[in-house]
């Protein structure tokens, strides 16, 4: 068959779209959910860490068999994993304790190397993300590594309009309000940029951790909600990108989880919680004849560890036959 794929990078995009069900109460909009779990790693980073390596390998910044080095919240660090994996490039992830024991296992178990920079009793923070980026860019200038540096690489915006123009198609351009969580912004931006080309009157929603709502003008502060919330308004950010901003706090994106998984059978992380929650409020104020669309981000298998605390108590136990 001539569409059958050649490696698993080519297994990365065209995820599906689903309509929420259940949590969605009867006079909001409709809530459709991008499934981004369905890329090769269960996360939409895939999309734009493969776009990153091929741009780098086309200028030349990438030669092959070089090296390439970054800081990540886990998921970036996966991603890039899998394809310096197929690409045979050496990786060397500048990461931390405050994520996730299955990112950090996945990355190692692909090649990756690990260096963790200590955090703060597990939380994300303004000092832990700048840590770890200088930490990367002192590899980088020490190995002459490859920097992704994704707080600045503009490379990736490509792939989010690659992945807006899917959800154009896949609603067929019924769509009014779209949401999605703020880490680097280029998820945000890309997408933003290309639905709001097809139609001005989209509401575009991000989504920041209530704890740290830098982007909205609160304070700095430690967090729960793995690869996002900086602590900082991040480079890639534009002022002009969404027209609200909406906080959700760590309980409230880890709750919504765990509803999606129960009432929805989605098992989703916990950014994805955050995006879910913010989605049903622009949904309610948009009222029955609307569409909003968000993203699942990534697969809870990446969180297990993370749930394992909030999920002792849940369910029932089968009781012994009579």
């Amino acid at each position: 068959m001539t569409d059958s794929p050649r490696t698993i990078l080519d297994c990365i995009g065209k995820t599906s779209i689903l309509p929420l069900r259940a949590i969605v109460p009867a006079s909001s909009a409709r809530v459709l959910l991008k499934l981004e779990s369905e890329n090769s790693t269960g996360s939409m980073k895939d999309r734009m860490a493969l776009a990153i390596i091929e741009a780098a390998e086309t200028s030349g910044r990438l030669a092959p068999g070089g090296s390439v080095v970054e800081y990540t919240g886990g998921s970036t660090g996966v991603s890039l994993a899998l394809i310096c994996a197929v690409k045979k490039h050496p990786l060397y992830i500048v990461s931390s304790d405050a994520f996730s024991k299955e990112k950090l296992d996945h990355m190692r178990l692909l090649g990756a190397t690990l260096q963790l920079v200590p955090s703060e009793d597990g939380r994300m923070t303004e000092k832990l993300t700048k840590d770890m980026i200088e930490a990367a860019r002192v590899v980088a200038a020490e190995t002459g590594a490859f920097w992704v540096d994704q707080m600045n690489n503009r490379d990736q915006l490509a792939a989010y309009h690659e992945m807006a123009e899917e959800i154009w198609v896949q609603t067929g351009g019924q769509i009014d309000g779209f949401v999605q969580i703020v880490g680097t912004a280029a998820s945000v931006r890309g997408l933003a940029q290309t639905l709001r080309a097809r139609n001005q009157s989209i509401t575009i929603a991000a989504v920041e951790p209530a704890e740290s709502a830098v982007l909205s003008g609160g304070r700095s502060g430690a967090h729960k909600i793995d690869g996002v919330g900086a602590g900082y308004v991040v480079p890639l950010w534009r002022s002009g990108i969404a027209d609200r901003i909406e906080r959700v706090t760590t309980d409230e994106a880890t709750e919504m989880a765990l509803r999606l998984a129960r009432e929805e059978g989605l098992f989703a992380g916990v950014s994805t919680g955050a995006n879910v929650v913010a989605a049903l409020r622009l949904a309610e104020e948009l009222g029955s004849n609307a569409t909003v669309v968000t993203v699942m981000v990534d697969t809870g298998m990446k969180y297990l560890h993370t749930y394992g605390s909030r999920t002792k108590n849940a369910g029932t136990s089968m009781g012994a036959a009579t």
